[in-house]
């Protein structure tokens, strides 16, 4: 299933992850590339996105070179859960939760200070360091976003 986030909720993901040009940054079924697309374009960051989906690859492929980022953003068609996360410095997630469940031991083995922003779901035993709440102008929907810091702090295995 495939489900753009707003771009207005898409800039404040970013900024919600403190986004640098010195990060490295994943977005973990990057869609239509917009997230990548958005902070290569902003913060002039290096940018990986994966997805399972071959359309979704060649739209994000597309929306780079047209944004004019594509020397900073790759993609790839790839199971992420296969995926070594561990040079990412941020990583953006807009998955079903028991998805983000299923990402937590990758998660689990991240550098500390990697920060990891989860779009509408939260990841069940893991707490977020904070959760912030966007009413986007685009489709008049709330918006919840949850930001961990990593090492991860489960509160349950």
């Amino acid at each position: 299933m495939y489900l753009p986030t707003p771009q207005d909720v898409v800039e404040r993901m970013l900024e919600l992850a403190a986004v640098s040009q010195d990060d490295l940054v994943y977005d973990l079924g990057c869609g239509d590339g917009r997230v990548l697309v958005t902070a290569a374009r902003t913060y002039g960051c290096r940018c990986r996105g994966y997805d399972i989906d071959p359309l979704r690859v060649r739209d994000s492929l597309h929306n780079a070179r047209q944004q004019g980022v594509a020397a900073l953003v790759q993609v790839e068609q790839r199971d992420i859960f296969t995926l070594d996360l561990k040079d990412a410095d941020v990583i953006f997630l807009y998955l079903l939760p028991e998805l983000n469940v299923r990402l937590i031991p990758q998660l689990k083995q991240l550098r500390p200070g990697t920060r990891i922003v989860s779009h509408l779901f939260d990841m069940a035993g893991v707490p977020p360091d904070r959760v912030v709440r966007v009413a986007s102008s685009e489709d008049s929907g709330d918006h919840p976003l949850y930001l961990w810091t990593a090492p991860l702090q489960a509160t349950q295995e």
